[in-house]
């Protein structure tokens, strides 16, 4: 398998035939270095942390002006803005907001201290471009055992309510996983999947970021967003994490970076820094 094989999502058959266990692994540490208790039990709770500062306004600066060139390029190869996946195989800058030693820290508070960075891809939401991320689970698109995976989003941009700002259900990750229809991506869908009434299974959040923030997000919360109806971009970086101790089928494991403690190279080989 090479690089580019991983942009695309394994389909619904081929991860449904896996054998999983799914439910949510509550954190329990006393001792957390970056967080509180307080917020590592808001975690349990709520399936969701944040904001939580990561890069500063010259960092952060910098950051954009590197995506801004990645679009720019990615136009030109005739791609949209949501085409930029498994971006820390290809490009070394992507690589090192993966391991951010401070964005890791946070990551091992909650997981522990073997910890595999294995995900990254831009949301980008141009001005008014109409599309949407319906209602999910992250751990639905992934072959990984046990669901114990957690999503970074890293805001490039502001984001908030006007320029369609990541929108939770707190609580809904103590659900299990929850069933889901196919949804027409033509129909404005960034993703390919919905939850019907999501209310059911928590309490709705609006997660607005400023740039340079991060939160965290269990495989397992309802998550989406709605359009940007602003005339400002909306862009996050999505970057993706687990124990060392889960499994990876369908040979997502040659994706994984061992970004803190150690690891069986059986089970996570460590993919290397781009050139």
């Amino acid at each position: 398998m090479n690089k580019t094989d991983f942009d695309i999502i394994p389909d619904r058959d081929s991860i449904g035939s896996q054998q999983r266990e799914i439910g949510f692994v509550a954190t329990h540490n006393d001792s957390p270095q970056l967080l509180t208790t307080e917020q590592v039990d808001r975690w349990n709770a709520d399936g969701y942390l944040g904001p939580l500062d990561v890069y500063d306004s010259g960092a952060i600066s910098e950051i954009r002006e590197y995506f801004d060139q990645l679009l720019a390029e990615t136009f030109a190869e005739g791609k949209d803005s949501y085409s930029i996946s498994s971006a820390h195989l290809k490009h070394a800058p992507v690589w090192d907001l993966l391991t951010n030693e401070r964005t890791v820290s946070f990551v091992a508070d909650l997981l522990g201290e073997n910890v595999i960075g294995w995900g990254s891809h831009f949301f980008c939401k141009m001005p008014g471009d109409g599309k949407r991320v319906d209602w999910h689970q992250d751990c639905s698109y992934w072959p990984l055992t046990p669901t114990k995976a957690v999503t970074v989003w890293l805001a490039i941009d502001d984001a908030d309510a006007e320029n369609g700002c990541m929108e939770v259900f707190a609580g809904s990750h103590k659900h299990g996983l929850i069933d889901f229809k196919a949804s027409d991506s033509n129909a404005g869908n960034v993703l390919d999947q919905t939850v019907e009434h999501p209310e059911q299974y928590g309490t709705h959040r609006l997660t607005p970021l400023r740039a340079g923030q991060i939160s965290i997000h269990s495989d397992l919360l309802l998550h989406g967003s709605s359009p940007n109806v602003s005339d400002r971009r909306r862009c996050g970086l999505t970057l993706r994490y687990c124990p060392a101790d889960v499994h990876a089928y369908l040979g997502w494991n040659q994706k994984g970076v061992v970004v803190r403690g150690v690891a069986d190279p059986a089970e996570w080989p460590g993919a290397p820094r781009p050139s």
